[in-house]
């Protein structure tokens, strides 16, 4: 396990944590969102614009070379993070969301009326309404996996569900409300007996798990650079070769086409066929310093520490009179460093604005995960997240700030 005086030189390396909120210590608990940035991180995005600006793929310059060669080492860098088999299997996206949105649109030419789609009710709202809409447009069936009361998700409805007509089972690999690592292994496997295409949702991911893709055997498998110390507006996504050769371009336009007149288009080879236009160029070479801050402390590390702090909290969060915590807070080896809850019958952005004010940032509402709350009949949760920054010393101020919180708003 990583020392005090190995974090506090993590801690160091972020500026942002030396900032006051209200005259308070920032206490930054919400990294399920979006993580804080390095200084690595942050002087290689000025960097970039002091040294390489220039447009990639389309110039014979020496900065677009330069440019270029930098934007397709990081895709290559992620081939090797995630233990892909090709560099062209990297799509480069906005994030997760579009990543999403892409495999939807582009695989609608091969859904057709009466096939299934499976999702599970834990689903952040991004990996539900593409699933919705292409259903919609192509008369196919949304079919939801439940959970238990513990928020783990009933493996015995996907036996029930699956069958020769699904097409897609789309799954979280890690819950953004609960923190639930769902067995994705398991999922897979069942759904590839049925010939289903599965795609996993790994927002919440890579700066917790170690990612195989290969190992996993996954077709497709989405994530963002923000929730891993990197910059926002920048995301991949992973496809097996042999299913994306296959499927139609999400967008048109530069770069992805490889002839064109007005009566006909070709279209480029992986990955560019898939990258219309001019890319988060900055975002994805800044991105390299990111996986490089991970690789550098180690996954195990970083899973390790969270998996203490998420024990701590859970402990000192418990002892609260009056609280509800959501999920099973017994099983922490199947939980990432995320917590969910209540307060009473407080509300919960009531709670998140006394502890703003006290210099703790969580998040509050529904989460992105509204049919989540309606499973747990509440309009909205309060949730902390860690990261490999957050100290022990800081869940006990949480700690404290929820008491005052309860005792202002129960006055």
């Amino acid at each position: 396990m990583l020392s005090e005086k190995e974090i506090q030189k993590i801690r160091n390396q972020f500026p942002i944590l030396k900032e006051k909120i209200y005259s308070n210590p920032l206490i930054y608990m919400d990294n399920a969102a979006t993580t804080q940035k390095p200084l690595k991180v942050i002087q290689a995005s000025q960097n970039y614009y002091s040294t390489m600006n220039s447009n990639v793929h389309r110039g014979l310059h020496y900065l677009s070379h330069k440019a270029t060669l930098h934007v397709e080492n990081v895709r290559k860098k992620i081939q090797k993070f995630i233990h892909a088999r090709h560099s062209s299997e990297i799509i480069f996206t906005k994030g997760t969301t579009e990543s999403i949105n892409l495999v939807a649109s582009s695989i609608e030419s091969f859904i057709k009326k009466g096939d299934e789609i499976i999702i599970s009710c834990m689903e952040h709202h991004s990996n539900i309404v593409p699933w919705q809409i292409l259903c919609k447009k192509k008369g196919a069936i949304l079919k939801i996996i439940s959970i238990y009361d513990n928020g783990f998700l009933k493996l015995t409805d996907l036996k029930f569900l699956i069958s020769n007509r699904t097409k897609i089972v789309s799954i979280s690999h890690i819950s953004n409300v609960l923190g639930i690592i769902n067995p994705i292994k398991y999922i897979i496997e069942k759904a590839h007996q049925y010939g289903a295409l599965v795609l996993i949702d790994g927002a919440q991911a890579p700066s917790n798990l170690d990612l195989n893709v290969q190992n996993l055997n996954v077709d497709f498998y989405v994530f963002s650079a923000h929730k891993m110390y990197g910059p926002t507006g920048i995301g991949i996504l992973y496809g097996k070769k042999k299913i994306l050769e296959k499927l139609y371009p999400y967008q048109f336009g530069g770069e992805m086409i490889q002839n064109v007149n007005f009566d006909q288009t070709t279209y480029s080879d992986l990955p560019f066929k898939f990258e219309a236009g001019t890319p988060n160029i900055e975002g994805i070479i800044v991105w390299r310093h990111a996986i490089d801050f991970v690789e550098e402390i180690g996954i195990s590390n970083i899973q390790s520490y969270k998996k203490k702090l998420l024990m701590y909290a859970i402990k000192r969060l418990s002892s609260i009179d009056g609280i509800q915590l959501y999920g099973d807070d017994k099983k922490i080896s199947d939980k990432s460093g995320i917590i969910s809850f209540n307060l009473y019958e407080l509300h919960c952005f009531d709670v998140g604005i006394i502890l703003d004010r006290l210099g703790i940032a969580v998040r509050t509402g529904h989460l992105c995960a509204q049919p989540l709350m309606n499973f747990f009949k509440v309009s909205g949760m309060i949730r902390v997240s860690f990261s490999i920054y957050n100290t022990f010393e800081e869940i006990d101020y949480l700690f404290e700030g929820l008491l005052k919180a309860k005792k202002i708003l129960l006055k």
